[in-house]
């Protein structure tokens, strides 16, 4: 009975696996390694996961199976300490020695050098400095400006600066009982504005401007400006760009002009001086407009056209040549091309009937075109011009005829008659008014008693302060509604002074079931209120007007206000009823019968119980004896809904 044995390949136990060793700088090291049961086999180093390609690799062969490799370094210095083992590859396995570590008695070499530094002036910074061995300790001493700094530390070491005022060189020396090592010598920059730009360019068609930062000023940029100017020279903004890439495509440029453009970086110090100008042309484009003034002249023998040139700035490039196209018969014809602004072709027949327009181009191609010109012999215009106009004079006749119609509807469905007539307000948006009266206040009536201010029992003060605006009834003539309120309303009027002069007025009226004096008296202290304002958002009053009632012993005020502003009035009930609308649609205060003078001695008192516009007006007016007294809860609650 046979049993089949699987002999697999195994690395041989020390002292034939790697060892570690310590050494000194210059000593060699030799490592080795074997393998067994495998015939010929790959063997390869490793140094700290990486493998090794050296020509000091020896094998030797103790058998068929059994073989011994050797990793040689001749002078061991710092690089080679590390950590080294061996491998072999079998049937997709990988068989590893152990781990042998090689560490190289020396001078100290530097795990962290010093780098450069960039600071403003006279700002404190810190310099690093980090050396090993073996052997240990390994004490750190810096040097600045070529002049010992302290005493020597324990590596790692960090060393502080007050600051600087000029650029520096320094470095760090390591030191153990083997020797010194010294480091790489860095530098202080102070930092400052970035130096011109060093190159700019216009690249390609699209206008693409790049250029090329001078020196930063030992920090970043932060971004670049541009400033293209032209030939006028009206300035484009100046634009800002982010970079890197140091490069912009230039918009808002018309074609085929001349630019001038240069361009500024900033660091965080400042910015640097502007590039020199750099000259470059806006690529060609097509025409911008279409040649103007297309005419012909038809002969026997030939058809002469002509139009205008285009101007340079409408060409956007260099004049190729006039494309001139006609269509016959419903068929666009083969084009024509010429240098100049007219064309003379031969055969004049062929042409009748024809229509022509004509486009510029440039190389990149061509513009718009002409209105199309129709090419017919001197008596067949003559008599189509004379149809077009008799056509014109009927469609004339005919619009005219229907405007008129509907006017005259239009009229008569926007008449309403007043109380004294008829009035038709204009569609537009001036807000005049047409007016036809059915009883006027100016007609001649001597039997009309006239009424002044003595037959109202006001008292003086407020008569005086309304003599001088007391205006006659027969003077206004009123219209219609422009609306009403709680104690009276505002009609539209007209205000006659003398033969040729007339005003366009408001009116306030007061209601007709008013008969108290005391009512009486407090329209017209409104009207004494409005009579001292100068503002252009605040109605003016022009007069005062008494008027006759059949049957009352008391006239009713009617106020005649106008746009004027005196700030020591409390309106008390400013809401969008108590505004009015003047010329250009200038917004005036209105309505102010609850106003009140803040100036003029003791606190408003509420002293009746009338009705008040709670939602607008002023709160302390709500409360008793003050301006600021508390409101009761229903009152509140009426203000917030």
């Amino acid at each position: 009975e046979y049993v089949n044995i699987c002999i697999l390949p195994f690395l041989l136990p020390v002292p034939k696996q790697p060892s570690n060793q310590t050494l000194s700088q210059g000593k060699s090291a030799r490592l080795s390694c074997a393998v067994q049961g495998l015939t010929e086999p790959d063997i390869v180093w490793m140094k700290d996961g990486a493998k090794l390609i050296s020509t000091d690799q020896m094998f030797i062969s103790h058998g068929e199976d059994h073989w011994e490799t050797f990793h040689s370094v001749k002078s061991v210095q710092q690089q080679d300490a590390g950590q080294y083992w061996c491998e072999v590859e079998f049937e997709g396995l990988t068989l590893s020695s152990e781990r042998a570590w090689i560490t190289v008695e020396g001078v100290p070499h530097f795990l962290l050098e010093p780098q450069d530094v960039a600071t403003f002036p006279n700002k404190p910074f810190e310099l690093m400095c980090a050396a090993v061995g073996p052997p240990e300790p390994v004490e750190v001493l810096w040097w600045v400006g070529g002049l010992q700094e302290g005493e020597s530390r324990p590596s790692p070491s960090v060393l502080h600066i007050e600051g600087v005022n000029s650029s520096v060189k320094f470095y760090c020396e390591a030191r153990n009982d083997r020797g010194i090592s010294v480091s790489r010598t860095g530098t202080v920059y102070i930092k400052g504005e970035p130096s011109p730009v060093s190159r700019t360019e216009s690249v390609d068609n699209n206008v693409t401007l790049s250029w090329k930062p001078g020196f930063i000023g030992h920090s970043e940029l932060s971004f670049c400006t541009a400033q293209v100017a032209n030939s006028t020279p009206i300035r484009v903004p100046v634009q800002k760009v982010m970079v890197p890439p140091h490069q912009l495509l230039l918009s808002g440029l018309r074609s085929h002009c001349n630019y001038s453009v240069r361009v500024s970086c900033v660091n965080e110090v400042g910015a640097s001086p502007f590039s020199p100008w750099l000259q470059f042309v806006t690529p060609e484009s097509v025409p911008l407009a279409a040649p103007r003034n297309l005419t012909f002249d038809l002969s026997e023998q030939q058809l002469c056209l002509n139009w205008e040139q285009l101007q340079k700035e409408e060409l956007q490039g260099e004049l190729l040549a006039y494309k001139l196209q006609w269509i016959l018969g419903g068929e666009a014809q083969e084009p024509l091309l010429f240098k100049h602004n007219r064309a003379q072709l031969s055969g004049a027949g062929r042409f009748f009937n024809a229509s022509f327009q004509v486009s510029g181009c440039t190389s990149v191609g061509c513009g718009p075109w002409s209105s199309p010109v129709l090419v017919l012999p001197a008596s067949v215009q003559v008599q189509v011009q004379r149809s077009h106009m008799w056509v014109g004079v009927l469609l004339g006749l005919l619009v005219a005829t229907i405007i008129a119609l509907l006017l005259n509807i239009a009229a008569r469905r926007r008449g309403k008659e007043m109380q004294f007539g008829w009035f038709f307000q204009s569609p537009g948006p001036d807000p005049s008014v047409s007016f036809t009266a059915a009883r006027s206040f100016t007609r001649a009536q001597t039997e009309t008693q006239e009424f002044t201010l003595d037959s109202l029992g006001i008292n003086n003060d407020l008569k005086n302060k309304l003599q001088d605006v007391l205006i006659p009834e027969k003077m206004i003539t009123l219209g219609h509604m422009l609306g009403k309120g709680e104690f009276g309303s505002v009609r539209e009027a007209i205000l006659k002074t003398d033969d040729t002069d007339i005003q366009k007025v408001a009116v306030k009226v007061l209601k007709s079931d008013v008969t108290s004096s005391a009512d009486i008296e407090q329209c017209l202290k409104e009207a004494a209120y409005m009579k001292d304002f100068n503002h252009p958002n605040v109605i003016q009053l022009i007069g005062v007007s008494l008027h006759q009632r059949p049957g009352q012993r008391l006239p009713i005020p009617m106020v005649e206000p106008f746009v004027r502003d005196n700030r020591n009035i409390i309106h008390r009930d400013l809401a969008a009823r108590n505004c009015m609308l003047g010329e250009n649609m200038r917004v005036c205060v209105a309505d102010f019968g609850l106003s009140k003078k803040i100036y003029s001695g003791d606190y408003y008192r509420q002293g009746s119980a009338s009705k008040l516009p709670v939602k607008w007006i002023a709160l302390e007016s709500l409360a008793d004896n003050s301006p600021c007294g508390k409101l009761s809860p229903e009152v509140r609650l009426r203000i917030l809904v």
